[in-house]
């Protein structure tokens, strides 16, 4: 299995005036943020949240800047999400994968909406306790009565 890359565009919520950026993105599943490079920082003019701190592949641990928030927009789908930076390229981890939707097909090397939810993103949750006066859930799933 190759490397899968997908054309996604970032913007600063904050600064609505300032044009959006498409950037080349390399999909990484086992990667839980987004991950930019500092020229991306600058060209967004996205603040300084923090500090975090990452362990890189060969065990390093070291502290980089937290930004954010930053739109994730693809397709026609989009989240907010904050990113570290760091790299010469923008990773795309699993929390703007899902909360998107999207999905990764290995064997075609490409990034997708969810075929089973295309128009809107589906997020899987477990619901509270029914509060007094709110219709009851409904069950999608088949598996009801």
């Amino acid at each position: 299995m190759g490397h899968v890359f997908a054309q996604i565009e970032l913007s600063n919520p904050r600064k609505p005036g300032l044009a959006s950026v498409t950037a080349r993105a390399l999909v990484d599943t086992g990667a839980l943020m987004l991950c930019i490079p500092e020229h991306l920082v600058l060209q967004l003019d996205l603040d300084i949240e923090s500090e975090r701190e990452v362990s890189v592949a060969d065990g390093r641990r070291r502290k980089v800047p937290y930004v954010g928030p930053i739109k994730v927009a693809f397709g026609n789908r989009f989240c907010y999400v904050g990113a570290l930076v760091l790299g010469d390229e923008v990773l795309l981890g699993a929390v703007p994968l899902e909360d998107m939707d999207l999905v990764v097909s290995p064997g075609r090397r490409e990034l997708t909406v969810d075929p089973q939810s295309p128009n809107i993103p589906h997020a899987r949750v477990k619901s509270a306790a029914v509060a007094q006066g709110s219709p009851p859930p409904v069950d999608d799933t088949g598996d009801g009565p």
